[in-house]
């Protein structure tokens, strides 16, 4: 299936290079809030190592803050697409002090106090480590600067639970701060991925290698040709039947009624967006380690870690409340993958498998029922235990 994917977009490419014009940038963070009816700030947090963030808020009551962080290759767009039915809506809603963050390197997140994301490969140095060792940290500490709390609940969907992870175990006193975290289709290990999500991690090391040697640092820019392509080939509903269900659906799991043709033109404008190369790797040496280590460096590990081998994280320092919420049609993070980490985790203090049965890696986001089959359980853990 992944050489059909390949010769469809070659086959393609010529054609659609001479028929893509210059689009409307699609709708941003903050317009798709005002739609609904709700004021919204954003902020620059600037991170330890000088990374510029943009953090939204959707403001609500200051002692119940939550911050809501996204998977890979995506942006805080990801919690508002479906508007009024959308987690971010429906917590504010709820109350809630509503914070979505972004880690470096998205649209949103694309900034340096001095390096240049055209220019200079070094702005590119960095995976899923950095995330949870810098970029949280920095968004941690202005939540609670700005609303006087001491602690915050927090949401994680997919790669934005395993930043939390790292925070954990690298930075074990930020555990202090998190009241909860709810984990919704949770990524660390990556030792029993479905179908064609186990053929791409398998494909990663080799794609990582082509785009070293063009000296491509940067993956999914929102202004690259082949960003353009994918847009214009499947953002539209003519698409769906192909582009849904041949590429989304066969990566994360297959579920029509909750991804429907009508809204997933708007999925397609919003994701995905960039990330770096290295981010790509650290994913693939997890899924072939087979163990939630740091990032290889090979050669380097000895200056590095002092070690020939790079460290696993060590999760028994993740000391605070984790629930987890897990789908039995999650090609991602599958039901082995996530009673592994159930297992390794001190403080576990709810294991779910959503009750849909067709409940994948990309509903918890995108569902279009998700306010009945998921929300409830979410607001049900934030009341125990946010």
């Amino acid at each position: 299936m992944i050489i059909k994917l390949i010769i469809f977009f070659l086959s393609t490419l010529v054609v659609t290079l001479n028929l893509i014009t210059q689009r409307d940038t699609p709708t941003d963070f903050i317009k798709i809030v005002n739609d609904s009816r709700y004021p919204v700030g954003e902020y620059d947090v600037v991170t330890q190592d000088g990374y510029i963030l943009k953090l939204f808020h959707i403001p609500g009551d200051r002692s119940r803050p939550v911050l809501l962080m996204h998977g890979v290759i995506d942006s805080a767009d990801t919690f508002v697409l479906r508007k009024n039915t959308s987690l971010a809506i429906a917590l504010a809603n709820a109350g809630h002090d509503v914070w979505i963050g972004n880690n470096r390197g998205n649209k949103y997140s694309r900034r340096h106090q001095y390096l240049d994301p055209n220019t200079d490969r070094e702005f590119w140095d960095y995976s899923f480590h950095e995330f949870g060792y810098y970029d949280l940290p920095a968004i941690i500490d202005f939540v609670l600067d700005n609303t006087g709390a001491k602690s915050l609940s927090a949401i994680g969907h997919s790669q934005g639970n395993s930043i939390f992870l790292v925070l954990g175990a690298t930075r074990p006193e930020y555990n202090e701060r998190i009241r909860v975290l709810v984990s919704l289709s949770p990524i660390c290990f990556l030792n029993n991925l479905k179908n064609s999500a186990s053929q791409i991690l398998k494909l990663l090391p080799a794609i990582t290698r082509f785009l070293s040697i063009i000296g491509q640092e940067e993956i999914f820019s929102e202004d690259t040709v082949s960003a353009r392509v994918f847009r214009y080939i499947c953002g539209s509903k003519k698409s769906y039947s192909f582009c849904a269900h041949e590429i989304f659906f066969r990566l994360a799991g297959s579920d029509s009624e909750e991804l429907e043709a009508d809204f997933y033109p708007a999925v397609v404008a919003h994701y995905p967006t960039g990330t770096s190369k290295k981010n790509a790797v650290h994913l693939s040496q997890v899924g072939a380690r087979r163990t939630f280590a740091e990032f290889d460096y090979g050669f380097r590990n000895l200056d590095i870690y002092n070690s020939t081998v790079s460290p696993e994280y060590d999760l028994s320092k993740v000391t605070m409340k984790v629930a987890l919420l897990a789908g039995l049609n999650d090609n991602i993070s599958t039901i082995k993958d996530v009673t592994l980490l159930r297992n390794k985790l001190p403080n576990v203090v709810e294991y779910n498998v959503v009750n849909h049965k067709k409940f994948n890696h990309i509903d918890a986001v995108w569902g279009r029922n998700m306010h009945i089959y998921l929300f409830p359980s979410i607001f049900n853990i934030l009341s125990k235990h946010g």
